[in-house]
């Protein structure tokens, strides 16, 4: 049964597979018990897996490792987080009749989310639904202000959902990953979803209502998604994230390597942000030869440019929303360059924080999972947890292609080419 497991939630990126693995202590407090990552293959570019069978490779490593350090035989299923270059929102919804005031059961409303998928990739056979987030439910015509509990009765039930839909290459791919690895996906969850659970839990359910935002920094993407209340009213995905800002720099002819650690180390959001403007020598690359020479203040006006670029289609649609939330959350590897929530709070009046999920973890955690590229993956495992919690006793799901298991033994002996 999928309860006797350990909660795994599995996060692919640009720069590789991260796994994590916690056990539940309450409600909303976890206990980490490690993460393994496997960075062997490039094989997803701005969200979508390119290579299935490399990281179905990497896959099986990192749930190999990790089934080792919790001493357990096998890990065969895990959560997954989803996002990518083409991801949008929809709505819709569900209807039943029930003839009889029947009880609202878990069941009916697992058919009910079923039928709103089938819904949407009938009607556009070239999309997937990627995650499908409960907006609100009615009973006999009443909203309710939660999810029904399996006591509640009703005649009629209506259950509106928002989907998070994107080109199927995205979820097609993520599953041929899993069947070469012959694991088996539990629970998929988009990304901003599991960040938004995350920031949620660890400031109050308060901030839902007055509603929020929150800008996810990765790689190669940057996301900014909007809340008030139980409804997303605003999903895009730019495709340029942390990566194309070192590309910048590596152009000014240094090392790609050398240009990401000038950019972590040295870099900040706008000349404007600069505390001290150091003199920097830095090895050209090899090609090129001698010292590239910079300035702390011409490093960040070169990095502003490229920033400027990337969030000011995303500030205009945040500005757009002021009025209706109150707090924007930044987050991802990118929101950490010096200055971010300075460089942000200049462009808009809403309030702007670092999502964060401290309170979510026990004081026994190891610190290092306290750092924000963790936020996602510990949202995924309190959504994960909430829904092993709606689904108990249900079997271990299985890949879905059987002979894929064939493959396994192979792929964690042979690396692909």
């Amino acid at each position: 049964m999928a309860e006797e497991l350990p909660l795994v939630a599995i996060d692919l990126g640009s720069s590789g597979v991260r796994a994590m693995a916690a056990e539940r202590l309450g409600a909303d407090m976890l206990h980490i018990l490690g993460v393994e990552e496997s960075t062997k293959f490039p094989c997803v570019d701005r969200g979508v897996v390119t290579q299935s069978s490399n990281a179905g490779f990497m896959i099986g490593e990192v749930l190999r490792l990790m089934a080792n350090r919790l001493n357990v035989p096998d890990l065969p299923t895990a959560f997954v987080l989803l996002g990518g270059r083409s991801m949008q929102i929809a709505q819709v919804f569900a209807k039943r009749d029930q003839v009889h005031k029947r009880e609202v059961s878990q069941r009916l409303l697992d058919e009910m989310e079923d039928e709103c998928r089938k819904k949407i990739e009938l009607r556009n056979p070239e999309v997937a639904v990627l995650g499908l987030i409960p907006a609100y439910y009615k009973l006999d015509g009443v909203e309710q202000d939660e999810k029904p509990l399996p006591e509640q009765r009703a005649l009629l039930v209506e259950a509106h959902y928002i989907a998070f839909v994107s080109r199927k290459e995205l979820a097609t791919q993520v599953q041929k990953s899993f069947d070469q690895a012959g694991k088996s996906i539990e629970k998929t969850f988009v990304r901003p979803e599991a960040l938004l659970s995350a920031f949620a839990a660890e400031d109050g359910f308060g901030v839902l209502q007055e509603g929020c935002a929150v800008l996810d920094m990765g790689a190669q993407t940057t996301t900014l998604s909007i809340f008030k209340g139980n409804e997303y009213l605003y999903n895009k995905v730019v495709q340029q994230g942390g990566f194309h800002i070192t590309r910048i720099l590596e152009q000014q002819g240094i090392s790609l390597q050398l240009a990401e650690k000038l950019k972590c180390e040295f870099g900040h959001a706008s000349a404007a942000l600069v505390k001290k403007n150091l003199q920097l020598k830095i090895p050209a690359a090899q090609e090129v030869g001698g010292v590239i020479k910079i300035s702390s203040e011409d490093l960040a006006y070169t990095i502003s440019l490229k920033l400027e670029e990337i969030v000011k289609p995303l500030v205009a649609a945040l500005n757009e929303y002021e009025g209706r939330i109150s707090t924007l959350y930044i987050t991802g590897g990118a929101s950490m360059l010096t200055g971010m929530a300075e460089y942000l709070q200049q462009k808009t009046s809403i309030k702007v924080l670092y999502g964060a999920h401290d309170r979510l973890l026990d004081v026994t955690t190891d610190e290092q999972y306290f750092e924000p590229r963790y936020s996602a993956l510990v949202g995924a495992l309190i959504l994960g947890a909430d829904y092993r919690e709606e689904h108990k006793n249900m079997p271990v799901k299985e890949p879905s292609l059987l002979e894929r298991f064939q493959r396994q033994t192979e792929l964690i002996f042979t690396e692909p080419a």
